[in-house]
């Protein structure tokens, strides 16, 4: 997965796309390559979303616009470069998490780590081998080096500090790299641990072993 950290990264888009989405009183999107998306079922990771108001600040002067750098909000630097909108996004994280939440694949953006994966084949996995001691961050990382898509974060160092969501391209083949990772793994248990020989197990156990094909 390509990590996206928000603390380094600079979003470029098409100025005169930006304006007709800001002047489309429409909902729209911008997603991690400065794309403007305007369906908002696509599942990509996104670092603005909403409609943008337009009216200017000053009350006392209701002629005078809102400057370029603010019209996507406060929390967003906008630098115009030609007929390119750089944009820098990373003050914005909070409410970037809460629009990304229903579309990632995993969350890793609180104390409690990653507790579950919204793809329900994903999940099952997960679920099945924590019986195996098979923690959900040792997944994520297998995810994250054999598996295509987005990490999307902040990542700081100096107090170190990590906050992230992951977008996955593909279910399907992330599906069967993380059966086969958990299949090899409880199998050298099972054959090493005698606590997880076959006949020890536990019915919750038996049940994952045999999720497993073991």
């Amino acid at each position: 997965m390509k990590k996206f950290n928000l603390f380094n990264e600079i979003i470029v888009t098409n100025k005169a796309d930006l304006l007709n989405a800001v002047n489309s009183n429409k909902p729209f999107s911008i997603d991690t390559n400065g794309e403007i998306i305007y369906d908002q079922d696509d599942k990509r990771a996104v670092i603005f979303r909403g409609t943008v108001d337009k009216k200017p600040q000053n009350t006392l002067n209701p002629n005078s616009s809102k400057p370029f750098s603010e019209l996507l909000g406060k929390n967003y630097q906008l630098v115009e470069d030609g007929e390119r909108v750089l944009i820098k996004a990373f003050s914005n994280w909070q409410n970037i998490i809460d629009f990304n939440t229903q579309n990632a694949s995993y969350d890793d953006t609180t104390a409690d780590g990653v507790a579950e994966f919204s793809n329900k084949d994903l999940e099952e996995i997960g679920w099945h081998a924590t019986e195996f001691n098979i923690k959900y961050r040792t997944l994520v990382e297998v995810l994250e080096e054999k598996c295509d898509g987005i990490l999307l974060c902040i990542e700081q160092k100096e107090p170190y500090q990590f906050s992230g969501m992951g977008f996955l391209s593909d279910d399907s083949h992330a599906k069967d790299v993380l059966f086969k990772y958990c299949q090899d793994e409880a199998k050298k248990l099972m054959s090493e641990d005698e606590d997880f020989s076959k006949e020890n197990l536990e019915d919750d156990e038996l049940e994952a072993a045999e999720f497993f094909k073991l």
